[in-house]
């Protein structure tokens, strides 16, 4: 059923911006009920969530294909290319609960997990400083990317996220064996 209310979703997402779509709009598209919905769902944004967590899921199993950062980033990257309207649709909306803070959290926790894996510790406040910032600059490069603001393919734009990371954060990368 979760599959079906973001198939919906999408469906929603291609009419009208994600602020506008109702929850009676995705049922209707549907064909279930907004009781349905509520048992799975708290809300819109949830859903959009729930969703983005599953794509990311995947995304983040193509990006641990790669060896290094910059592999996985090109895996990340052609699989957003997969669901880029749902991506598109997604990242424009900056209510409550979106999902460009979602993504935030996601994958600073999936570079911590990395970093503080291969070291065996807890990363410095400083080196923590350099990966939020990092992540969010990563964020949003990606939603610019995803909206049409930047043309490049997936390769490039690894390329230049990479390019881009702090000097202190890539050289733990490097050390690590991840850059």
């Amino acid at each position: 059923m979760k599959y079906r209310l973001a198939d919906a979703m999408k469906i929603c997402m291609r009419r009208s911006p994600v602020e506008k779509i109702t929850v009676q709009e995705i049922v209707d598209e549907c064909g279930t009920t907004r009781q349905t919905f509520y048992r799975n769902f708290k809300d819109k944004y949830d859903l959009i969530n729930w969703y983005f967590d599953k794509i990311l899921l995947e995304s983040f199993e193509h990006m641990g294909e790669g060896r290094t950062i910059f592999e996985g980033l090109v895996n990340k990257f052609h699989y957003i290319e997969d669901e880029k309207l749902f991506f598109r649709a997604a990242f424009k909306n900056d209510d409550q609960n979106n999902l460009r803070d979602h993504d935030f959290h996601l994958i600073l926790q999936f570079y911590t997990e990395r970093i503080e894996g291969k070291t065996g510790r807890k990363m410095s406040p400083h080196l923590k400083f350099l990966l939020e910032m990092y992540c969010q600059g990563s964020i949003y490069m990606t939603v610019q990317w995803v909206l049409g603001k930047i043309n490049a393919d997936p390769e490039k734009m690894a390329e230049d996220l990479v390019d881009a990371m702090p000097a202190e954060l890539s050289e733990v990368f490097r050390t690590l064996d991840l850059l």
